[in-house]
């Protein structure tokens, strides 16, 4: 479905070697000339910029959640879109702040919303099915799902943007990331499943007992990541990792968000090992898991800040420090041109 190009690190040096002659000590920008030099081999320009970028926060609801797996019902999915509508959410509050576009979908809700021009209807169904007793989506729904997130990836780059971030809203995904992450890594139910949006101790352990029946429901379709998304995913995970594949065909850079959205990198991975070369983990959730899906991925993020909301929260607190390595790589005077002499 998708044509991605690795990227060509011949250049790796160069770019390094510039970097290394800005007026600094070698390495003293610490992440940021990593992130310089990775947007730089994406970007393939002397100029780097973050032009027109976008936040598509994918929503969804999770039959689930018909396991008591979460503390507040499906009602709250919608209701929250309706507040990212009206712009009081934390990430309308962001993506205000750093002059990011915003744009809701409905993936899926268990309860259509009424006709908004901010939101973007792609809807696969009234929530998935539960995948306790059975597959989450079909196949065909699956496929369907990674066209859709794609669809509105490329809208976003013929509008000049260049930068995607990535947020969902869905009660009961942090279940559906936890499985697809025992899925995808092998790791125990026990070791992938958190508090999500705030279980006590019995209710996460609650929580570990569904996972564990479902990941050995279908332990059969793990072999396959269309399989496994079809078994264990959710609508707006699977239409992230369809977003995120799109993306990285367009060589765009990718802000991937926290565990949810980390889920759906694992998938998109999986479907195109060579699309996680575009994509810049923002930081590390406080959710039980996020930091071992990062060390699977072998990925280092931007921010550690104890965030767990979700919503593309942290994917936006990073832009900035993406025009802050564009300013330091194309404004920054180099040793010879500010006539400063090296030890």
């Amino acid at each position: 479905m998708f044509q991605i190009t690795p990227l060509d690190r011949s250049n790796v040096a160069a770019i390094q070697q510039r970097i290394d002659n800005k007026t600094k000590p070698p390495g003293a920008l610490g992440q940021l000339e990593s992130l310089a030099n990775k947007m730089a081999l994406i970007q393939g320009s002397d100029r780097l910029s973050v032009a027109n970028p976008y936040m598509l926060v994918f929503a969804a609801d999770h039959g689930i959640t018909e396991e008591g797996v979460s503390p507040f019902p499906s009602e709250v999915t919608g209701q929250m879109v309706m507040n990212f509508v009206a712009g009081g959410a934390a990430i309308n509050c962001f993506c205000r702040e750093f002059d990011i576009k915003i744009e809701v979908i409905d993936a899926g809700i268990k309860s259509p919303l009424p006709e908004h021009a901010l939101i973007k209807r792609q809807r696969l169904g009234a929530g998935t099915a539960n995948f306790c007793q059975g597959p989450a989506m079909t196949h065909e729904q699956v496929v369907q799902a990674l066209t859709y997130g794609a669809i509105r990836v490329a809208d976003c780059h013929r509008s000049g943007c260049n930068v995607v971030g990535l947020g969902e809203m869905g009660i009961g995904n942090t279940s559906a990331a936890a499985a697809l992450m025992a899925a995808f890594t092998g790791l125990s139910a026990e070791d992938c499943v958190g508090k999500g949006t705030g279980l006590d101790d019995a209710g996460v352990r609650h929580k570990i007992e569904v996972i564990a029946r479902a990941l050995a429901l279908h332990q059969h379709a793990f072999d396959d990541p269309m399989t496994t998304l079809a078994a264990v995913g959710g609508f707006e995970i699977a239409q992230m990792a369809g977003a995120m594949l799109k993306a990285a065909e367009l060589k765009m850079l990718v802000l991937v968000d926290g565990f949810i959205a980390s889920a759906a990198v694992m998938a998109a991975v999986a479907i195109e090992p060579a699309c996680k070369d575009y994509f810049i983990f923002s930081h590390a959730s406080n959710e039980q898991g996020h930091q071992r899906m990062l060390q699977h991925l072998d990925v280092e993020p931007l921010l550690n800040l104890g965030l767990r909301l979700g919503e593309g929260s942290g994917a936006a607190l990073a832009l900035p420090l993406l025009r802050a390595a564009c300013a330091f790589y194309n404004d920054m005077a180099s040793f010879e041109s500010a006539g400063v002499s090296q030890v």
